[in-house]
């Protein structure tokens, strides 16, 4: 059995492990002790503060397989990015130029540089191990986090994404960053991953266009990556997809990878999700159920059969009830697994 709890200092050689299997790309996770344990301490801080309003918090959770106690997995919540420094993205859109003079009327795609998500919450930082990427392990990793959100709604903002990996090769090579290092950055699309990772930021501001750039005027290849996600970050997005998040336009200036958003209302683990009260004991119910305790600092979530019973109790074995830290009459969020 996967628990899904918040993560604590022991779990630091686990986090590093998860950067380095992670690649290229993969910008929340830095190979870097320091803000790795930064990292871990700040999420600590979030997990134990008094919240009324989404704030510079920052939470960060860990799959731990019940048997061994290895930790297999990581993912996070952003309560709120871009308060203490700016959080940049492209916005795809139309424009059209015409005469009717002359009779032309062209039709084309332009990238403006901007700060769409200041103040929205982000999802970042999901990873399993390769090896565990196997039956529901990623689902109930990435919808832990709403049933997170969905217990404690004043500490996240209306508006949930994600920033989704868009495609590099094997070497960390990405067409739509080759383009902007050949005109803007002279640097290594790797290296200003990392740059950004640990964040050092300034550099994009600096060496960015921040007049739009017209997309026919980039090379073809990086043309044909924008808006589309790295190999490894397609099934991510289809868990997204089918809570209802959906792309509106923004992409990575990096990568160009998709952003995707939701009203945090709108998405289905949230808006299905019901509270019941523990009872525990042996039942026939194979229907699985993606279930979290209530609690915020002692948050654990799991996936497992529960039976729901006449007087909307959820009927729980021992083993599942005690990986939640819950007790007969305890209240538990759940919802089916699909």
């Amino acid at each position: 059995m996967l628990i899904i709890r918040p993560i604590t200092h022991a779990d630091y050689p686990a986090l590093m492990l998860c950067a380095e299997a992670s690649g290229h790309g993969f910008t929340s996770l830095p190979i870097n002790e320091t803000i790795l344990r930064n990292r871990i301490t700040h999420s600590q801080a979030s997990f134990n503060a008094t919240v009324t309003t989404p704030g510079l918090e920052s939470y960060l959770l860990v799959a731990v397989d019940s048997d061994s106690g290895q930790v297999v997995g990581t993912t996070a919540i952003e309560a709120a990015v871009g308060l203490d420094a700016p959080f940049y993205n492209y916005h795809l859109s139309t424009v059209t130029h015409a005469s009717r003079r002359l009779g032309v009327h062209n039709t084309v795609k332009v990238l403006t540089f901007g700060s769409q998500y200041t103040g929205e919450t982000e999802l970042c930082s999901l990873f399993l191990l390769p090896e565990w990427r196997q039956g529901i392990n990623g689902r109930l990793l990435s919808k832990s986090r709403f049933l997170l959100m969905a217990q404690h709604r004043q500490r996240f903002a209306e508006i949930a994404f994600a920033e989704m990996r868009g495609v590099s090769d094997e070497q960390g090579n990405s067409p739509f960053w080759q383009w902007l290092k050949e005109h803007f950055f002279s640097i290594d699309f790797t290296y200003a991953d990392y740059l950004t990772g640990i964040g050092v930021k300034g550099f994009i501001a600096d060496l960015m266009p921040k007049l739009p750039i017209y997309v026919n005027l980039l090379s073809k290849e990086a043309q044909a990556v924008i808006g589309q996600v790295h190999v490894d970050t397609r099934p991510a997005l289809q868990l997204l997809e089918q809570e209802g998040f959906s792309c509106r336009g923004y992409v990575d200036i990096f990568d160009a990878g998709p952003s995707v958003e939701c009203d945090v209302r709108n998405i289905e683990t949230v808006r299905h999700s019901q509270l019941c009260r523990v009872d525990i004991g042996e039942h026939s119910s194979q229907h699985c159920y993606l279930v979290s305790n209530c609690e915020l600092a002692g948050f654990r979530a799991v996936a497992a059969p529960v039976a729901i019973n006449a007087l909307g109790q959820a009927m729980m074995t021992a083993d599942v009830a005690a990986a939640l830290n819950v007790n007969i009459g305890d209240e538990v969020r759940l919802v089916a697994q699909s």
